[in-house]
């Protein structure tokens, strides 16, 4: 879940939100289309000053956050007293314990305003004091109705009631847990593609797989056990010469894992 880290990585991130190709972003700024594409090549460090105030002025940007100095993009140097944060949220967020970007993302989601108005409303017992009252008046008709019709402790109407009593603390952990999927569940889903993230394939996955492949496969078990050992590290066993299987069934037969030694495989 990294960002840029480079001028480049910035500049083309910019670009690519926009949804200029580097044509359009010529004729925007008046800067060579070569010029553009070269600043956005990692090896590229020549970069026209005079150009790169050109495009923070373009993207609305601040010439720190093209350096990578800053991670804000509008808000610069906004100071801490209109953020209201505590000293200790101060330290934290600078302490490196936590993935700030992460929580920027969270704080950010449309849903989040939903999620904290919820804990709010739990912490402050806003709605404990209603609840009550409804187990109150759940609690009244069911005596009501013990004392009236001496129901047997089966009964299904009395069973109801027992279960219309709301638990306030299992109600609003429930509430809260649904506000926080919905968060997670999108900024999960928005980063998918990231390099960082787990792939969509698992290990034993692929490992049932390439087990699959070699079942079918028709040969002793060495060749066998040679060609899941290739599928493992991405070599192609069709490809392996005479003299590059003969090798590879030597090596095998050190292992003490493979005990029965093999034949010479037959011309294919």
């Amino acid at each position: 879940m990294k960002g840029a880290t480079t001028i480049q990585e910035r500049l083309w991130e910019l670009r690519k939100d926009r949804g200029l190709n580097l044509e359009e972003l010529s004729k925007l700024t008046g800067i060579s289309k070569s010029a553009l594409g070269n600043y956005e090549k990692e090896d590229y460090k020549e970069i026209n000053h005079g150009n790169l105030i050109i495009l923070a002025d373009f993207y609305g940007v601040s010439l720190d956050y093209l350096f990578c100095r800053t991670e804000n993009m509008e808000q610069i140097n906004t100071p801490l007293m209109e953020l209201h944060l505590s000293d200790d949220m101060v330290a934290l967020l600078k302490s490196g314990r936590i993935n700030n970007r992460l929580l920027c993302e969270l704080a950010t989601h449309k849903d989040f305003i939903k999620f904290l108005a919820d804990i709010e409303i739990y912490v402050d017992g806003i709605a404990n004091m209603q609840i009550q009252n409804l187990n109150a008046i759940v609690d009244m008709v069911r005596h009501e109705i013990i004392e009236r019709y001496r129901p047997g402790e089966n009964d299904p109407y009395l069973k109801v009631l027992q279960a219309a009593r709301v638990d306030d603390d299992e109600y609003f952990s429930r509430m809260v847990l649904d506000d926080i999927n919905v968060i997670i569940r999108d900024v999960r889903a928005m980063h998918k593609k990231d390099s960082e993230s787990a792939p969509q394939t698992t290990i034993a996955d692929e490992l049932k797989e390439n087990l699959e492949a070699v079942e079918n496969f028709k040969g002793s078990r060495l060749e066998k056990q040679a060609m899941l050992y290739c599928k493992q590290l991405g070599i192609n066993y069709k490809n392996l010469s005479e003299e590059e299987f003969r090798w590879l069934i030597r090596i095998l037969q050190k292992s003490k894992k493979t005990g029965t030694p093999i034949s010479q495989r037959k011309k294919r």
